[in-house]
């Protein structure tokens, strides 16, 4: 009867009809929660499809789009027993499921109950060709048959598109049983493709030349692939190097460590292809199976937070253990789940927190920085870039981000000779970068100095990024200011084009029109611009008295009234 109800409402006439009903009519109800788990699915909201699907199921407990749904809102969540008790009904009524059988695989894993495993794979009830046989092996290897986990792993990279996985698994698992010998010969090898040049797969390098003695080539690796700028994880490998210690294998240490890192692989590959809903099964299932997987847990919080899902972000990140070199990342990461979620204050707490406990790190100042200049709170901006600028020995170009927003600091305290000091230490690190270009030659327009150097700024701006409308607009209003009003009207409505309800850009427009004696024109322009401001915009300078000025008396008038020089034509010499 249950069945049949839930047909009827799948119905678009049944559908229609449930929308239209009043709210309560949905409480506690088949219908209810199944169209507000669908909702909330369709919203991102993973902790709300999780309850409202699990209600659905209590009122029809053998539904299988039901319980699927519910599955898959279970394992997203985190919460993989649950998903495997639901999963246990779906397919034990005979429905085939790759979610349910997903949860299923990942209990025995988790049970290391490897028997299980295999038999489950055999049946054709496992996840997929590159995950089961990977499973496979490795379960191989958890009964103490290494034997046969070669051959799996051998056997597995003969098929299209599997080799350099089945190469990469079967590397870490001869480390983990102290094959290190045969596992070098493998990442060594060029013709295994990429996966060893990951991060994680570099860190598994480095440990087997360790236990090696070939402490050289640790050091010659960890260089030609991380540079000297190492994170705090990377930084304490290469001391311990330095300093003779051996480093113990640490990637895998046993078999179910194996099956968790199946799922990462998969994770990590799947993270620039398919979709986060997709990716986070798998890095959900690896926390699972190994919760000291910090790895895991950083790239399920950072899908989280790019579902908009800053919450369960913040859960996430708080996972990560104090002591662990990964830390600093997580608590960068948990301010910006934050800031995401409008908990400013929050977010800037646990930086300057940071800052306190991890100050040896640029990131956590500049990132510290960033939230403080968002915040308009400049000072506290300019001091943070200054802490991160002087942590650095020399000057590299990859810096130039921390001069350009220290300038951008300066320019808004008023601060001008230190703000164009820092914009030219940008533009001496990175010559031609846009943003530090345009934003100088801006503001030298905007102070009259030096039009001449800003508008070739400002050119080889536009040239880099000719469908930036800020940049455009930039080209334009240096134009304007030089008095080569015709040639400004063409970047200008193009500017106003790809930001046409930007109040600053429209102004600006209408300046320039009203400069060509397109006065009607020029005042339809400050009319949408008025408008822009009143409905919102996030722009911070537009000065609505002025435009409202210029509406009322004209763009002369308002000039003569400030004491500024009247528009004036170019000459044929510029």
């Amino acid at each position: 009867m249950a069945r049949a109800r839930m047909k009827r409402l799948l119905g678009p006439a049944a559908i229609v009809f449930c929308m239209a009903a009043p709210a309560g009519a949905f409480a506690n109800s088949l219908s209810g929660d199944y169209l507000a788990g669908r909702q909330a699915s369709f919203d991102g909201d993973i902790a709300a499809a999780a309850k409202h699907y699990g209600q659905a199921v209590i009122h029809d407990p053998e539904n299988p789009t039901i319980l699927e749904r519910a599955v898959l809102a279970e394992i997203s969540l985190g919460d993989i027993d649950r998903a495997a008790t639901l999963a246990d009904t779906l397919v034990n009524d005979g429905h085939r499921s790759q979610v349910a059988h997903m949860a299923l695989v990942a209990r025995h894993a988790k049970a290391e109950d490897y028997e299980a495993l295999i038999a489950r794979i055999k049946q054709d009830r496992g996840v997929g060709p590159l995950v089961d046989g990977l499973l496979t092996a490795w379960a191989q290897l958890g009964l103490g048959d290494m034997s046969s986990a070669l051959v799996q792993f051998d056997e597995l990279s003969n098929e299209e598109g599997l080799r350099n996985f089945s190469l990469y698994h079967k590397a870490l698992a001869l480390a983990s049983v102290g094959d290190f010998e045969s596992a070098a010969a493998i990442l060594e090898n060029a013709g295994t493709g990429g996966m060893q040049i990951t991060r994680r797969g570099v860190m598994a390098h480095v440990e087997v030349l360790s236990q090696l003695d070939r402490t050289a080539d640790a050091l010659e690796l960890m260089e030609t692939a991380f540079g000297a700028d190492l994170d705090p994880g990377l930084g304490a490998m290469k001391a311990a190097l330095e300093a003779g210690e051996t480093l113990p294998f640490s990637r895998i240490s046993g078999a179910r460590d194996g099956l968790a890192e199946v799922f990462y692989t998969l994770a990590a590959a799947l993270a620039d292809e398919a979709n986060g809903e997709f990716t986070l099964l798998y890095t959900r299932i690896t926390e699972y199976l190994r919760p000291d997987h910090v790895d895991a847990i950083l790239m399920s919080a950072g899908l989280l937070d790019d579902m908009q899902q800053p919450d369960l972000a913040v859960e996430a990140y708080v996972k990560v253990p104090v002591d662990h070199p990964a830390y600093h990342a997580a608590e960068l990461g948990r301010a910006a789940a934050l800031r995401d979620s409008d908990k400013i204050d929050a977010a800037v707490e646990v930086l300057q927190r940071l800052a306190r406990t991890h100050g040896d790190q640029p990131i956590v100042h500049s990132t510290l920085g960033d939230t403080l200049r968002q915040l308009e709170r400049y000072d506290g901006a300019v001091s943070a870039y200054t802490r991160a600028i002087d942590l650095f020995e020399e000057k590299s170009k990859n810096q130039w981000f921390l001069y350009y927003a220290r300038a951008i600091s300066y320019e808004r305290l008023e601060r001008w000779d230190e703000a164009e000091s820092d914009f030219r230490t940008a533009l001496d690190l990175n010559p031609e970068q846009p943003q530090a270009l345009n934003y100088l030659g801006y503001s030298l327009v905007e102070r009259q100095e030096k039009l001449d150097e800003a508008l070739d700024m400002i050119e080889r701006a536009a040239a880099a990024r000719p469908d930036s409308g800020y940049i455009i607009d930039s080209l334009g209003w240096v134009l304007y200011r030089l008095g080569r009003y015709e040639e400004a009207v063409g970047h200008m409505e193009r500017a106003a084009e790809l930001l046409p309800v930007d109040p600053i850009v429209n102004d600006h427009l209408g300046d320039v029109y009203w400069a060509v004696g397109r006065k009607t024109e020029a005042r339809f322009q400050w009319r949408r611009a008025l408008s822009f401001v009143i409905y919102g915009s996030s722009a911070e300078d537009v000065d609505a008295d002025r435009i409202r000025a210029k509406l009322e008396v004209g763009l002369d008038q308002v000039l003569a009234e400030e004491g500024a020089p009247p528009l004036q034509v170019a000459n044929d010499e510029g």
